[in-house]
């Protein structure tokens, strides 16, 4: 994966009802650590990371980069949406557009924040990238993963063999 290219970055944080989507800084990197650590958050996305390789490889601002954002509840980060350039995408139909991905921790599950935090990067990069299609892959077997897709407008390109698992990978098409 690669980054968007050239796009204004940080933006103005993006407000939504409840949720803030601002760039990383350095208040939370525990909480990337116990992202990229947690055996529930990674059940579809091949297992956690090494808690003490996490501590040892994490900088002290993770993921600063244009397209990735901390999604902020009441001060306290809760997850992370990232959108990156999917250069070296498995899949053809997937090389060369955009790619959204999230992170959430488990408490913040079953709220809608993903949707929410999902929606407003959306329209961030209808923003600052118009015409411009996105692409979102998740295992068949992730069923929440699977209805935020569809929530959000993504639909079903091709299911394909990777990880040991069915992937599923979805197509949104450029805002109109």
């Amino acid at each position: 994966m690669s980054d968007l290219g050239h796009v204004a970055w940080p933006p103005e944080l993006i407000r939504t009802e409840r949720l803030v989507l601002r760039e990383p800084e350095a208040r939370d990197r525990t909480t990337f650590i116990e992202l990229l650590a947690s055996p529930e958050v990674h059940t579809y996305l091949g297992g956690p990371r090494p808690r003490d390789e996490l501590e040892r490889e994490m900088p002290e601002v993770p993921e600063r980069w244009p397209g990735s954002f901390v999604v902020e509840l009441d001060g306290t980060m809760i997850g992370q949406i990232l959108l990156r350039r999917a250069a070296g995408h498995r899949r053809p139909a997937a090389v060369g557009k955009a790619d959204l991905g999230y992170l959430f921790l488990p408490k913040a599950w079953g709220q809608g924040y993903a949707a929410e935090a999902c929606a407003a990067a959306l329209d961030w990069f209808d923003g600052v990238l118009p015409g411009e299609p996105v692409v979102l892959t998740t295992q068949s077997a992730n069923v929440a993963s699977m209805r935020l897709a569809a929530k959000l407008g993504f639909t079903e390109v091709e299911r394909f063999q990777a990880w040991d698992a069915e992937q599923w990978l979805g197509l949104r098409p450029p805002a109109t």
